[in-house]
């Protein structure tokens, strides 16, 4: 038995028994009702990657030509021309195989790649038609369908960036979020686009009379192209969400 000392009124027995149970109730800690608490997007990690690599210099380098390309078409300096858009398909062809090589590969480059292919292809395609060396309807055809795929790439970039989306965030290319795969019709209809640009970039220094055989290229560059832009419309792999399995065909 133990005693208790109440003020003014003296002492009264207690248990000892009832003591050492409220002292024990005081220090019993409560289940957490909630054990496995959902993360806060904010905690969320975030994958970088190193986006400083040499195929993506030479890719850039790519853009930084096309100004001096247009002026060189606009201009008539074929010879200048010509070895632009030779340089340009050299590096096309070089930072691929540098980033297979050495696994330089990332996420940005495969946004970067098809970005430099566009930019170029833009720019032959807009001066080589205000030049009369074009025909506009396959300038239209041809630039209509990178509008559509650039407004559909940053539909993807938002969708399948991770939490928080933010205006920084969004155009940080460090941070991964989908990854675009061309399609077998799409580097068929770069090459043959590419291909097509060069003979016409080329073909006044020819002596001879090629215009046979370009009309039966562009009506074949159009044909492709309609192709390659429904192509990544309905294809199943040619956007990959980052961190998540290619879809099954």
């Amino acid at each position: 038995m133990a005693t208790r000392i109440f003020l003014g009124l003296g002492t009264a027995p207690v248990c000892r028994r009832a003591l050492v149970g409220e002292r024990h109730a005081s220090t019993v800690r409560h289940p957490n009702p909630n054990p496995n608490p959902k993360p806060s997007p904010l905690d969320a990690p975030t994958l970088h990657e190193n986006i400083y690599t040499f195929p993506n210099l030479l890719t850039v380098s790519r853009i930084l030509a096309c100004p001096v390309l247009a002026w060189a078409i606009l201009e008539g300096s074929w010879p200048l021309a010509t070895g632009l858009l030779a340089y340009a398909g050299v590096t096309d062809w070089l930072d691929g195989w540098v980033a297979r090589r050495w696994g330089m590969r990332s996420v940005l480059g495969t946004i970067l790649d098809p970005a430099a292919d566009k930019a170029l292809m833009t720019t032959l395609v807009v001066t080589l038609a205000m030049k009369g060396l074009l025909p506009v309807p396959l300038a239209v055809i041809i630039l209509g369908r990178d509008v559509l795929l650039s407004i559909s790439a940053f539909y993807w970039r938002y969708t399948s960036l991770p939490p928080p989306k933010t205006f920084a965030r969004y155009w940080d290319f460090s941070i991964p979020s989908a990854e675009v795969n061309p399609t077998e019709i799409s580097k068929i209809n770069t090459a043959l686009q590419l291909l097509l640009m060069g003979v016409t970039t080329v073909s006044p220094l020819i002596a001879y009379d090629i215009s046979m055989p370009l009309r039966v290229l562009q009506w074949t560059v159009a044909g492709t192209t309609i192709w390659s832009g429904l192509g990544y419309l309905f294809a199943n792999n040619s956007v990959r969400l980052v961190g998540r399995p290619p879809k099954k065909p």
